[in-house]
């Protein structure tokens, strides 16, 4: 199993988990399940994530590697919590590995893409029932609380943290730096994506 750590909200994660996605289908390894788990970074910073930081990272990620993503952004829709779209993650995941991927993926093309409020529970009530989890309990905080405690024991060091077996790498699409200005400098970096979930998938 293919196991990551991240939040709804990282925009490094929604860049991550197309490409690893994408890396899986050329490598014909649809039947590996992605298994995202959370790590809410308002606990991890003590502080929900600053929408104008959250914006700065989209143009960062637009302008220099995934100019076809975050098409529908809206700065002002970043959440002031994560938590509830972290517990319709974790509850979808609950119901079935398939619809836990579908559902994870779908609260970040609603934020990313859609420009959509992920801490609404309209939103939230709308992605629940695509996947006939209406009976989900949105305000269920327990098992992200376990995942991140979980997270913490394993050492995860951010948002998105790829874990298989024995092995982990931290963001292995991206290599994320800054210049002597302080300026985000991004590239993809395809080989260590490959690398690593070859290593997976030959597990």
């Amino acid at each position: 199993m293919l196991e990551v750590f991240a939040d709804v909200s990282c925009p490094f994660t929604h860049v991550g988990l197309r490409a690893a996605l994408a890396e899986r289908a050329r490598q014909g390894r649809d039947d590996v399940n992605l298994r995202v788990r959370a790590w809410p970074l308002e606990l991890v910073n003590g502080s929900a994530m600053d929408p104008s930081t959250t914006a700065a990272h989209v143009a960062a990620l637009r302008a220099q590697i995934a100019p076809d993503l975050f098409s529908g952004f809206i700065a002002e829709n970043v959440p002031g919590t994560t938590m509830l779209a972290l517990a319709l993650e974790a509850a979808a995941y609950r119901a079935d590995p398939a619809t836990g991927e579908a559902v994870s993926l779908a609260l970040r093309d609603a934020l990313f893409e859609q420009g959509q409020d992920i801490s609404s529970a309209v939103v939230l009530r709308t992605i629940a029932a695509r996947w006939s989890l209406s009976d989900v309990v949105l305000r269920d905080d327990a098992p992200v609380l376990a995942e991140w405690r979980a997270g913490q024991a394993r050492g995860v060091r951010g948002s998105p943290h790829f874990f298989c077996a024995d092995a982990d790498v931290f963001c292995p699409a991206l290599d994320i730096a800054r210049d002597a200005g302080g300026s985000l400098t991004l590239r993809r970096n395809a080989a260590q994506l490959r690398e690593f979930l070859g290593g997976c998938f030959a597990r």
